[in-house]
């Protein structure tokens, strides 16, 4: 029997933890033959997790982490702290007892290279370094650390998982990885929305007082999701459509949230982008269903998953038309280039005045999210898994 482990370090809310949950999902529907095995890193997952797999805790403690800054300090090479700091850490040595054929780690974990262990590692993209100008990936050490991190995985780990073929071309670009390491692996959207069954639409609806009718955009708010060009859109829209709506969802504590409350203000918006907060999962499908379109900027991918979750729900979709997510949507989105305002302007009109376009992208979300859902990609995951064990 092989046995096959999943490292959970993703914190609360964000894409990493839909995609770590979707790791989880697809690693039990592996066949019986695999025993499971989870190692916890964040508090969240305590007591979620199936009772096929086997849980191990680790531990953050001020002794690893000061190994772990040691090794930083002195500059100390991955190859030498595998071959002695890893010795003293706690974690290491644990997840090497649990004894996998592999550990998949489907965060940015350190452990990924650090421990002697055969590992998937995943690279989710590499935008610090095609999107350097945005300060949330390059400032402060950002650039830095993730360089080192990527760089340090694609070295050491058995496989990679990326999103999209131009997710591994830009890994063996960067890195010089060999092709054959490296694992495309789509992204789904997370299983409450394949889940869902409307039956929490009065309810959403009544708890933020939506409008009839509005755009809907989920995204923390950093520079890279470009909510600044969305909203000269909406300005230039409202002088001839008075009644547009922008709803907006993210936690308020990102780098570009207050820049973005000014220029709402300052363009006389107020009461027309409407600022929602923090919307916990339960309350996401809803949203989707009761908007009349997905708006998505993004200058990031190579893709997405906001997009996804709208085609399952058949919310019509406008995004941008950069990196991967072309291929990712095919033909059942809008696309536009994200820093033309003007370009954004027109497709909100065409998406606020034609039902007919809206019910035909609805239509095309559907086929295109009944083509690759979690069937597809626990399937895909098992490929994966087997050629690596």
């Amino acid at each position: 029997m092989k046995r096959i482990g999943v490292l959970l370090s993703a914190g609360p809310g964000g894409g990493v933890l839909q995609y770590s949950q979707a790791i989880v999902d697809a690693a039990m529907a592996l066949p019986q033959e695999y025993a499971l095995s989870a190692a916890i890193a964040d508090p969240l997952w305590e007591g979620v997790l199936p009772e096929r797999m086997s849980i191990m805790r680790l531990r953050d403690t001020a002794w690893n982490r000061a190994l772990n800054r040691i090794a930083h300090m002195t500059r100390l090479p991955v190859a030498a702290w595998r071959k002695t700091l890893a010795h003293l850490d706690s974690n290491v040595k644990a997840l090497q007892r649990e004894g996998c054929d592999l550990w998949i780690c489907p965060n940015h974990d350190r452990y990924s290279f650090r421990a002697q262990i055969p590992a998937l590692g995943t690279v989710h993209d590499l935008m610090h370094r095609y999107e350097r100008q945005f300060p949330e990936v390059s400032a402060n050490g950002e650039f830095e650390s993730r360089e080192f991190h990527f760089s340090e995985t694609a070295r050491w780990s058995r496989g990679v998982l990326v999103d999209s073929e131009l997710g591994k071309n830009q890994l063996v670009e960067s890195y010089g990885i060999a092709p054959e390491k490296v694992f495309v692996l789509p992204y789904i959207a997370p299983s409450y929305i394949y889940e869902y069954d409307g039956g929490n639409d009065t309810a959403v609806r009544s708890k933020y007082s939506l409008p009839e009718k509005f755009f809907f955009y989920p995204a923390q708010f950093y520079q890279h999701k470009n909510h600044a060009t969305l909203i000269d859109a909406v300005a230039r829209m409202r002088e001839q459509y008075p009644d547009v709506r922008l709803v907006l969802v993210g936690a308020r504590e990102r780098n570009s949230y207050d820049d973005i409350k000014r220029q709402v203000e300052r363009l006389g918006l107020t009461g027309i982008v409407l600022f929602l907060g923090y919307a916990p999962d339960s309350d996401m499908a809803a949203l989707y269903r009761a908007a009349r379109a997905l708006v998505m900027p993004t200058y990031f991918g190579p893709t997405n998953i906001p997009q996804l979750e709208a085609f399952a729900l058949g919310c019509p979709v406008a995004t941008s038309r950069i990196y991967g997510i072309p291929d990712q949507v095919g033909n059942a989105a809008l696309l536009f280039d994200p820093s033309s305002a003007d370009e954004i302007h027109d497709y909100l009109v065409r998406l606020w005045t034609d039902d007919d376009l809206c019910a035909e992208l609805g239509r095309r979300g559907r086929e295109h999210a009944a083509r690759w859902g979690p069937p597809q990609f626990r399937e895909r995951f098992r490929q994966i898994v087997e050629a690596l064990t």
